[in-house]
């Protein structure tokens, strides 16, 4: 008997024999340019290629507002029925979110099924999720993406029956007010599900915050090398390919900094332009990762063409799970491929570092600055503890940084840096902090 997730995407699921062709649609409006346009649709290109189809044709169209009935004009919307007719096209996909009233207006008149980007990406989070976790997060999204686009009486049963990317978002089985009920009723029980998973890591944390070790999080956008980074730091062994959204479930690990200090460090799920809302809404358990750190390491690709705007798409996300506030040490990723444009970025943007995860260029100077950066957010407290208190010093040693250490007549005089967690539970050997 299948579980909900699997009858969830029983329909979706990419028929890996025949690669679906795909017509991409791109609609300049006011405040965005050509270039803009155009670079948003190669990366819905790669998207779709993520998801396990073919780019065969693009349209693109300028316009002062998106039309209410089928987002372009009607005689584009004619002009590009002949298009997919003329390409043998399975799937229109629009790189512009689509109402559900246009989505289903543009099905009427294309005769096949017309999705967008938020689709592309549910897709490819949906053949990612491996863990329990991760499913009921993706199976959440989907179905309140699904949820205002059901309808009754729409054709094409067959494309939904044969699978494929445009197969799941498409309109086309049969809706009734029983799958309507049934998909509110699993929504619930899957928030429900979520909320419970929340607060055993909210349990997980609290056993990490007394552990006193700081928490350091790596974000950035898809595919920018998060966890090639992750990798070549504490040989975790995390997922790595060439391709976007690879890793979707947060990788924890121990890691020792240079001065010997260690911090947990967390891999996470990578970014996109435009991150549909419900996934940042359904991830937001997972995301929380980067909000509760102590500081970010936001990875760039410095090789592809537009750094600049990946770099504003991750912030805004950040902002979103309200991690802004979070301090970050900006990684310019991949400076073997482009060594001239990793050095440029870093003079643009002080205080950054350039790097290759995957040859370990600079990966010294990056654990040096980490350290240095954490330090500065520290307090060096100066702690008196006798000498046959040798569990206490293993603390000091196990949790902090040792900045000094001084011998006396029955004890030692420390002074370490610790974080507050660690100072509260040695407070009975604290004497005060100390101004460096």
């Amino acid at each position: 008997m299948s579980t909900p997730y699997e009858e969830a995407l029983a329909a979706t699921l990419i028929d890996r024999t025949i690669r679906e062709k795909i017509v991409l649609v791109g609609v300049t409006l006011p405040g965005d340019d050509e270039e803009s346009t155009d670079a948003g649709l190669d990366e819905l290109a790669l998207l779709v290629d993520t998801a396990g189809a073919d780019e065969v044709a693009r349209m693109v169209q300028r316009r002062d507002a998106p039309d209410h009935t089928w987002y372009i004009g009607k005689g584009k919307a004619e002009e590009l029925k002949q298009l997919c007719l003329a390409v043998d096209a399975d799937t229109v996909v629009f790189d512009n979110e689509l109402s559900p009233a246009q989505q289903y207006n543009l099905e009427k008149m294309l005769g096949r099924t017309a999705i967008d980007r938020t689709a592309v990406i549910l897709d490819i989070f949906g053949q990612n999720a491996h863990t329990l976790e991760g499913k009921a997060q993706v199976e959440l999204a989907l179905l309140r993406y699904r949820l205002p686009r059901l309808r009754r009486g729409v054709t094409d049963k067959q494309a939904q029956q044969r699978g494929g990317v445009g197969a799941r978002f498409g309109g086309g089985e049969t809706k009734t007010e029983v799958d309507r009920r049934r998909i509110k009723r699993r929504i619930i029980k899957l928030e429900r599900e979520l909320a419970t998973l929340a607060e055993t890591r909210a349990l997980q944390r609290k056993g990490r915050d007394k552990s006193g070790l700081a928490s350091v999080a790596i974000v950035g956008y898809t595919n920018a090398g998060k966890s090639t980074l992750l990798n070549q730091l504490t040989e975790s062994g995390t997922l790595v390919e060439d391709r976007l959204f690879a890793t979707l479930d947060p990788t924890t690990r121990r890691l020792a900094l240079p001065g010997g200090e260690p911090v947990l460090l967390s891999d996470t799920v990578g970014f996109i332009k435009r991150l549909p809302h419900g996934l940042v809404e359904s991830f937001k358990g997972t995301l929380e990762v980067a909000a509760m750190a102590d500081y970010l390491v936001h990875v760039v690709d410095a090789s592809v063409a537009d750094p600049e705007s990946q770099i504003d798409a991750v912030r805004e996300v950040l902002a979103e799970i309200d991690a802004a506030a979070v301090p970050e040490l900006l990684v310019f990723n991949k400076a073997d491929a482009e060594p001239g444009v990793a050095k440029e970025l870093v003079e643009r943007h002080p205080g950054s570092i350039a790097i290759s995860a995957a040859t370990g260029e600079g990966i010294d100077d990056f654990l040096r600055t980490l350290g240095d950066r954490l330090r500065t957010l520290s307090v060096v407290y100066e702690l008196v503890v006798p000498y046959d208190r040798g569990d206490v010093m293993a603390s000091v040693h196990r949790e902090g940084e040792i900045v000094s250490i001084a011998d006396g007549d029955t004890s030692w005089t420390i002074r370490a840096r610790l974080s507050d967690a660690s100072a509260g539970r040695l407070g009975e050997f604290l004497v005060g902090s100390v101004d460096e």
